[in-house]
């Protein structure tokens, strides 16, 4: 495995991560057993930036990473983040639930303390405001943050699908380590002003669902998600955007083949070769894709690959919307 500085921290992570969400959470059936096993075997890869949050599995997920975490903590650069509730604790913030952001010094500091708790850990790593709180500027939710830094809670900032002006305001206040937000072949909002942007502030970029959710990997079987799948509801694996995604993952996997590479190694590679201070977490709970993720690292990009890889995009252009309105109402514009 690679490394790369995080940002300018001096701390090494690999130049690939791991989301841990679907470990317990949003992707149908839990297999502790298997993602305890996947955790492993990321050691083994050397991968060592993790990535989970107190929601995924309302908790369990971070439990769950704590059983590997404990006694390999100097080998793991953990992430985890906190401002996602669900009122009256009933559901989850996937299926069910009456969801609402609470970026509030009071809840982050509660948050933070179950967080510890669930990962048997004193000190988390990377600490990111899940989204931003419409009620609350976004500094004085990074200012009560960066009084647990202080407190020596945690290590350093991050910001998840915040706009520019909130990340500007926020840095401001107190540097701010990280920025998450959804970025693949298929999710290219960020590339207008996020992406120049972290740059110029020396923040890493930490795109998720790297591999848009399965869609691009030409495997997944969207007629035979579980009930309980997250993806089930979001407009991309419904009707006239499904049929059109299937027929484009099917031309990227030829693609693919020219590059002797899997579907979904291009196109991580392809999120890795966009700029220099990024580091994708591409999200599973079994070691076969694990590896098959980590393959990426290897894989190389020429310029008639990008305008090859953009002539099938540009071939099936009805991708959909990413989020349903459900989701969408918790992102600022």
């Amino acid at each position: 495995m690679k490394y790369k500085e995080f940002a300018k921290t001096g701390e090494k992570v690999s130049i690939i991560g791991l989301g841990c969400m679907g470990m317990s959470s949003a992707y149908g059936k839990r297999d502790d057993t298997e993602s305890v096993a996947t955790l492993e075997y990321a050691l083994e890869l050397g991968i060592n930036f993790w990535d989970t949050a107190d929601v995924y599995g309302n908790g369990a997920n971070e439990e769950l990473i704590s059983k590997v975490l404990v006694p390999n903590r100097n080998r793991v650069f953990i992430a985890t983040k906190f401002g996602f509730r669900v009122r009256g604790g009933n559901g989850n913030v996937f299926v069910g639930g009456e969801t609402y952001v609470d970026a509030s010094p009071k809840w982050m500091r509660q948050a933070l303390e179950e967080s510890l708790r669930r990962l048997k850990i004193e000190t988390i790593d990377l600490y990111y405001a899940h989204r931003v709180d419409p009620n609350l500027p976004v500094e004085e939710t990074v200012g009560a943050m960066s009084e647990l830094v202080k407190e020596g809670k945690i290590r350093y900032l991050g910001l998840s699908e915040c706009t520019a002006e909130d990340l500007k305001k926020a840095n401001a206040v107190h540097p701010i380590t990280a920025l998450q937000s959804e970025y693949s072949l298929l999710t290219r909002d960020v590339e207008k002003e996020i992406l120049p942007l972290t740059k110029e502030l020396g923040i890493a970029f930490v795109p998720f669902a790297p591999l848009s959710r399965g869609l691009i990997t030409n495997k997944l079987d969207a007629g035979s998600l579980a009930s309980d799948d997250f993806r089930k509801n979001l407009p991309r694996y419904q009707g006239e955007y499904l049929d059109n995604n299937q027929k484009l993952s099917a031309a990227f996997a030829e693609f693919s083949e020219s590059k002797n590479c899997t579907p979904a190694q291009l196109a991580i590679a392809w999120v890795m070769a966009q700029i220099d201070n990024i580091i994708p977490i591409p999200g599973t709970k079994r070691r076969q894709y694990l590896e098959e993720n980590a393959g990426a690292t290897n894989v190389v990009l020429t310029a008639k690959d990008f305008e090859a890889i953009e002539a099938i995009i540009e071939k099936y252009p009805n991708i959909g919307a990413r989020y349903s309105d459900r989701e969408n109402k918790f992102l600022k514009k």
